[in-house]
C-alpha cells in the first residue's frame, strides 16, 4: 500500500510539473513591456529617423521601444501579417497607401482616430477608418547624378527612358518587394495605361543596369557611382543638401507627372500596450515630424511643421498621378504576375 501511495504521489507531481511546464510555454511569444514597432530598413538605419526617434521618445515618456528593421515596406507587411497567428509588434511603420488593402483585408489594425488629424490635411488621410495614418509624403522620380550625367541628357518623361542612350545608366527596384518599385510599377499604368505600360518594361529591362530588392540597395549603388539615375522620390536631393551641403544629385521632373505616395503608421489590434502605442504614433505625428521629413528626405503630414530651405531643392511636379483604392486592390496582384513574366523572359 505505502509502495502504491509514493507511486501515486510521484505520479500527480510529475503531472502537476508538466502542466506548469506546458502553461508557460504556451504563453504568447511577446510578453514584455516593450513597445515592438517594425519599421522598414531606411527608417531604422543609421541614417534613418527610426534610432532618434526612439531615443527622444523614451526619454520623454519613459516606454521602451524596441524598432525592428524588418525589410523593405513590401517584406515587413508580408512579415506583420504572417505573424497574424502570433503577433510580435505592437505598431508597423511604412504601409504605403497604394498597398494598404491588403492590411485591411487581413483585419490586423486597430483604428485610431489621433487627435493630431486636425493638423493634417484632408487630401492625406487615405484610411476612411483611420487602420493607417499618414507620417509623410512624396512623389516617385528619378534622381540624376550630374556630375555624371550631362544636362541635355536629363531624361524629361518615363518614355525617354527607353532611348538606347540610357543602356546600363538606370537602377530599378522590385515592385514585389519594395514600395518604391511598386510606386513605379503604378506610375508606368498611370501614364501608359494597361495597353502599354508592359511594352515599356520591356524595352526599360535592356536599359536598367540592375533592379535590386530595395530602396536601400538601390540608392547605395548609385551613391557609389554605379549609374547616374536611380529611381527615389522628387524629395531625395534635400538629403545631401542638409547633410552633405551638396546640390550634385537633382530629380528629374517629367511632364506627364509624377505618382504620389503616402506613407502610413499602424497600431495592431493584437497589441496589449495600446496606450503606448498611440502615444509613439501621435509623437510620429508631432514632434518627430522635422526628423522624418529630413532622415527620409520626404514631406511632413503636419501642415504645422517649418521646412528648412534645403527643400527649396525638391521641386514639386506640376502634376501628382494617383490611383483608386478600388481599382489597385482589384488589379495589384495580376499587374505584379504580368509584370514578373515579362521581365523573367
Amino acid at each position: 500500500m505505502e509502495v502504491l501511495m509514493n507511486k501515486h504521489r510521484y505520479v500527480c507531481v510529475l503531472v502537476a510539473i508538466l502542466t506548469l511546464s506546458f502553461s508557460v510555454f504556451a504563453q504568447p511569444a511577446k510578453e514584455s513591456k516593450e513597445l515592438v514597432v517594425y519599421a522598414y530598413d531606411a527608417f531604422c538605419g543609421d541614417w534613418g529617423p527610426g534610432p532618434a526617434i526612439v531615443e527622444e521618445f523614451e526619454k520623454q515618456y519613459g516606454v521602451k521601444v524596441n524598432l525592428v528593421s524588418a525589410g523593405d515596406a513590401v517584406e515587413m507587411m508580408t512579415k506583420v501579417i504572417s505573424e497574424a497567428g502570433n503577433p510580435w509588434a505592437d505598431v508597423v511603420i511604412g504601409i504605403t497607401d497604394d498597398m494598404a488593402q491588403k492590411m485591411y483585408d487581413a483585419n490586423l489594425l486597430q483604428r485610431y482616430e489621433s487627435p493630431v488629424l486636425s493638423d493634417i490635411p484632408s487630401f492625406l488621410h487615405f484610411d476612411p477608418l483611420y487602420r493607417l495614418l499618414p507620417f509623410d509624403y512624396g512623389n516617385f522620380a528619378f534622381v540624376v547624378d550630374t556630375e555624371r550625367m550631362k544636362a541635355q541628357d536629363i531624361p524629361t518623361s518615363l518614355a525617354s527612358l527607353v532611348d538606347p542612350k540610357y543602356k546600363n545608366k538606370v537602377i530599378l527596384i522590385d515592385p514585389r518587394t519594395s514600395s518604391v518599385g511598386l510606386g513605379l510599377l503604378l506610375w508606368t499604368i498611370e501614364v501608359f495605361g494597361e495597353d502599354g505600360y508592359l511594352s515599356w518594361w520591356e524595352a526599360m529591362k535592356e536599359n536598367a543596369l540592375t533592379i535590386t530588392d530595395g530602396w536601400s540597395s538601390a540608392y547605395g549603388l548609385f551613391t557609389e557611382g554605379e549609374a547616374p539615375l536611380v529611381l527615389s522620390y522628387s524629395t531625395s536631393p534635400v538629403y545631401h543638401v542638409t547633410y552633405e551641403e551638396t546640390t550634385r544629385y537633382q530629380t528629374a521632373i517629367f511632364c506627364e507627372g509624377h505618382s504620389t505616395t503616402i506613407e502610413g503608421v499602424g497600431i495592431l489590434a493584437s497589441s496589449n500596450q495600446k496606450a503606448n502605442a498611440q502615444k509613439f504614433v501621435d509623437y510620429l505625428l508631432t514632434e518627430a515630424q522635422l526628423t522624418i521629413a529630413l532622415a527620409n528626405s520626404m514631406y511632413p503630414v503636419n501642415s504645422k511643421t517649418e521646412l528648412p530651405a534645403a527643400f527649396d531643392y525638391a521641386p514639386k511636379p506640376k502634376k501628382s498621378l494617383s490611383m483608386e483604392t478600388e481599382i489597385l486592390a482589384k488589379n495589384l496582384d495580376r499587374w505584379l504576375t504580368e509584370w514578373t513574366q515579362v521581365m523573367s523572359r
